[in-house]
């Protein structure tokens, strides 16, 4: 699948861009793997892939504890698209093929 892999992705937060590894890897519409920041790294939730789009759920605890629901579009070795932050809405993320 195109998603398979590893992505270095920036996230724009009110605090500043975030980075964070995402290891990914789907069997038919699941998309499963985890997601990695400042040394910590979590499994993704909820995975999905339907054609290019992608989305999946992580539980992050740093800086704050709460759960972000990203939804994006795989282009060739380029993925994008908002992460969902509660109340502090949709959260930009880009990133590129490792």
């Amino acid at each position: 699948m195109a998603v398979d892999g590893t992505w270095n992705i920036s996230i724009e937060t009110p605090i500043g861009t975030r980075q964070a590894t995402l290891n990914v890897a789907a069997a038919g519409n699941a998309l499963t793997g985890t997601q990695g920041a400042d040394g910590n790294s979590t499994a993704i939730t909820d995975g999905k892939v339907d054609g290019n789009k992608v989305s999946w759920k992580v539980a992050i605890t740093n800086p704050m504890p709460m759960t972000l629901e990203f939804s994006g579009t795989v282009d060739g070795d380029k993925i994008s698209g908002d992460a969902n932050a509660g109340a502090f809405g949709a959260l930009p993320f880009s990133g590129t093929r490792a």
